[in-house]
């Protein structure tokens, strides 16, 4: 496949994972799970959920950022997620 053919073509959504990095009782990362939750149900990519507060490693890592959003293993967002954004990044 030509460079510019794979720089154009489309991402499957289905083939990524969204990682939610938060905690209970934290009302952005409710909010987060709510838009990940739509934009992954909209396009049929998996998410999960991970406690910051039960992994000392992402504790270490992001305790400061929460929630923080991963795509397929790399940071999106933090704080707040854009949906366009994460549409996006999923190839939707």
């Amino acid at each position: 496949m030509s460079p510019l053919l794979r720089r154009n073509a489309r991402k499957n959504p289905a083939d990524s994972t969204v990682t939610l990095i938060g905690k209970p009782g934290c009302h952005l990362c409710d909010d987060a799970e709510a838009v990940i939750a739509e934009i992954c149900g909209e396009l049929g990519a998996r998410w999960e959920k991970k406690d910051i507060t039960e992994d000392e490693e992402l504790y270490r890592k992001y305790w400061e950022q929460i929630p923080v959003i991963l795509v397929d293993g790399a940071q999106h967002d933090f704080w707040r997620v854009n949906p366009a954004r994460l549409r996006k990044a999923l190839g939707g």
